[in-house]
């Protein structure tokens, strides 16, 4: 099982997702924890191959965590 971490500095922009999603399968990555989602509430979506659980960001639309499972 491999497993990372990553600082995605924002995942606002447009595609963000699907570009973290090839990336992970890129690099074979069975998990992984990232940083800086931005995103507003907390949830889940599909990201490719991979789950995206993420929590909610401050009021700002800073910080937030989140993680890819397959």
């Amino acid at each position: 099982m491999k497993i990372g971490t990553w600082n995605v500095r924002s995942l606002v922009r447009a595609r963000s997702l699907k570009a973290a999603g090839m990336e992970l399968v890129r690099h074979k990555l069975d998990v992984v924890g990232v940083q800086e989602v931005r995103w507003d509430n907390g949830g889940t979506v599909r990201a490719g191959d991979y789950d995206f659980f993420y929590g909610k960001e401050n009021e700002n639309h800073q910080l937030g965590t989140g993680f890819f499972t397959p």
